[in-house]
């Protein structure tokens, strides 16, 4: 049984690990880019936090983890064990509106509505939007897509027309 305290020092835990920042996207916290799935207290006191990588072999994963674990120390929690969770597959829904709107004030264009799939295994297609991308910085829908990868592998850099500013782009998984 859970005890007040106990469910108290679970929520603590839990809003220090939501602010830890993406190494790739700074402006965006773990908590804004969905990949925290959860924080509790275990019996022995350790803090146990749970991560998905936004895609298989995601070399920030290391990264996101010793965050976690350096801020959950930090905040005075002295065993921390932050583990990878696989199932189910992160997906760019999972990036909250909060995540969405520091992508966009940014000057990244946030993904649109991931494509939907069966349950089994997920193949990992970054493959090109497959609806108009909105310009962060103008709005137009006028743009285009100048390179498929970006500064990481889950983004691409895109261009408008209107403006003529390139931008990079989160694309869908």
């Amino acid at each position: 049984m859970v005890t007040g305290t106990e469910a108290l020092e679970a929520r603590r835990a839990r809003r220090v690990a939501e602010q830890v920042p993406d190494p790739e996207l700074p402006m965006l916290t773990l908590a804004d880019l969905g990949v925290l799935r959860g924080v509790e207290v275990a019996e022995d006191g350790t803090v146990v936090a749970a991560l998905t990588p936004t895609y298989s072999g995601c070399p920030a994963m290391a990264e996101m983890r010793a965050g976690v674990a350096a801020r959950l120390k930090a905040a005075g929690f002295a065993r921390v064990d932050v583990r990878t969770v696989l199932d189910p597959p992160w997906t760019t829904d999972w990036i909250t509106d909060e995540g969405r709107r520091k992508l966009a004030e940014h000057g990244i264009a946030p993904p649109g509505p991931a494509p939907r799939r069966a349950a089994g295994p997920v193949p990992l297609t970054l493959s090109p939007a497959r609806h108009r991308v909105a310009c962060p910085r103008c709005g137009s829908a006028d743009t285009e897509e100048s390179s498929r990868f970006g500064a990481t592998s889950c983004k691409a850099l895109w261009r408008c027309r209107a403006c003529r500013e390139p931008f990079e782009y989160v694309k869908e998984i």
